[in-house]
């Protein structure tokens, strides 16, 4: 593809190469190939502009910088500027690879996003269409193919990712919107026809200077991304906090709202009756009353569920997607059931956040006749302002607390597990996490519910630099047989 096809009205400079021939994009040096634009964007940690040089040795032929960025290149090389270069280049991205899933819905939120993203999925599929999802879990695919590990991944990898997805055959997608990739602008080059808000509560304050900040990036969604008028929805979540910031900038930007939840105008939540293990929700929607048995337990994931059906209904309003709730499938470390050990259930949940921590530990207290057990702990190198908020929730919330430890990072593990201890009065401490989920299983007794929380799906603990393999999913499995038949 030739450089003039790239260039929108986001870009300046260079009209004496035009028709160069681009062979790829990138804002990795290391990654450049004989025919690449490198984009080189300023990072927390390095200004790429320091590997223009490197970029071209490899056989860039041309170049995007910020507007005011000094760049010197040899003649041939075209160079480009931008005010905003990440936006230029999600953009351009989109350009080279063409264009994504016919029909591509997008959520965000601190809590709920993968849940939201993987049962949008599953009920699009449910009604006929093949459909995607990408996000935490990486991409669900038809065939139920899951890989990579990036909630939002970077514009160039999204536009290939996206393309690719089309070219399969994939007419519906839903995604996860993160903060960092809204604030980065990875989600410029993405036609979205519909957008989702979950809720907000306190995460990612190690890259947000301030709550305020977090929720700006999450409103980008709203506020730029979705198009105003008929094609352009937004479904808010009213029980969501900061619900009413979220409905403001739907409305300020122009577009049609669905709101979901119990003070939800399309999909209003009226009760919610628990039944084993299952729940069942009674539903007031425009055309009257439903009932419907959710399979999965939680009071968050009715939230999730409601805010997915609402995607659907944006983007198909005549669809059956209330029927489709009763097929949903629990996403894998999202209250996921494990087991039972002598009459007592074993979860296994995501929650790392103050947030998410109340809201799993809310969901299966319900189901706990007996006592609430809860094992977490907190991850280095992040937000250390939680550690002592967590504990506290978690002392109040269950009855019997085991700290220990997350992805310790290349923090000491004992140092955040004291951070974490001071807020949680009379939890025990267990630093090995396999220890700790082996001494929960042994405590379950009838009616008991334990709840393992922070890593959900993972299958390693970051200690240091090394990724080391860990599961809560198999510990607990073992846990299980070792006292069963210990």
């Amino acid at each position: 593809m030739q450089l003039e096809d790239l260039i929108g009205p986001e870009t300046k400079g260079d009209t004496l190469h035009l028709a160069v021939e681009i062979a790829g994009l990138t804002a990795d040096s290391r990654a450049v190939r004989l025919g690449f634009l490198f984009a080189a964007l300023a990072g927390s940690k390095t200004d790429g502009a320091k590997f223009i040089a490197d970029a071209i040795a490899k056989g860039a032929v041309a170049v995007l910088a910020a507007e005011g960025t000094a760049v010197s290149v040899p003649a041939g090389v075209a160079v480009l500027r931008a005010s905003e270069p990440r936006q230029a280049l999600a953009l351009m991205a989109a350009r080279f690879y063409g264009p994504g899933p016919e029909t591509t819905v997008a959520v965000t939120g601190t809590s709920g996003k993968t849940s939201v993203a993987e049962f949008t999925r599953q009920i699009f599929a449910h009604l006929g269409h093949k459909a995607a999802s990408l996000g935490t879990m990486g991409i669900v695919k038809p065939g139920g193919a899951v890989y990579g590990t990036l909630t939002t991944p970077d514009p160039v990898t999204l536009a290939r990712l996206l393309a690719e997805l089309r070219a399969e055959g994939v007419t519906h997608l839903a995604m996860e919107a993160s903060s960092h990739g809204l604030d980065q602008f990875r989600l410029d080059g993405v036609s979205l026809t519909a957008a989702a808000f979950t809720n907000l509560g306190r995460d990612h304050m190690d890259y947000h200077p301030d709550v305020e900040h977090y929720l700006g990036a999450k409103l980008r969604l709203f506020r730029a991304l979705i198009s105003p008028g008929e094609h352009g929805a937004a479904v808010i979540n009213t029980d969501g906090a900061y619900a009413d910031r979220a409905i403001e900038a739907a409305h300020a930007r122009g577009l049609r709202l669905i709101t979901v939840g119990s003070q939800g105008q399309h999909l209003r939540l009226l009760n919610v009756a628990r039944e084993g293990f299952k729940q069942r929700l009674t539903i007031k929607t425009v055309e009257g009353t439903r009932d419907v048995l959710l399979p999965l337990v939680g009071a968050y994931q009715v939230e999730n569920a409601l805010v997915a059906a609402g995607l659907v209904l944006a983007v198909d309003p005549a669809a059956s997607a209330l029927d489709a709730l009763a097929h949903l499938q629990g996403v894998p470390g999202r209250l996921e059931i494990m087991g039972e050990h002598n009459g007592g259930l074993a979860v296994v949940d995501y929650a790392h956040k103050p947030e998410a921590l109340i809201a799993a530990l809310d969901a299966v207290r319900p189901f706990a006749t007996g006592r609430l057990i809860c094992i977490f702990g907190c991850g280095g190198d992040r937000d250390r302002g939680k550690r002592p908020i967590m504990g506290d929730i978690a002392v109040n919330k269950a009855d019997i607390v085991i700290v220990t430890d997350d992805n310790p990072r290349t923090e000491l593990a004992a140092s955040i597990r004291a951070e974490v201890l001071a807020g949680a009065k009379g939890a025990r401490e267990i630093g090995d996490r396999a220890v700790a989920i082996r001494e929960g299983v042994q405590m379950l007794g009838k009616g008991d519910v334990l709840i393992v929380a922070g890593k959900g799906h993972e299958t390693g603990q970051i200690v240091g630099d090394k990724v080391l393999p860990f599961s809560d999913q198999k510990e607990i499995l073992a846990a299980i047989r070792e006292a069963t038949n210990g």
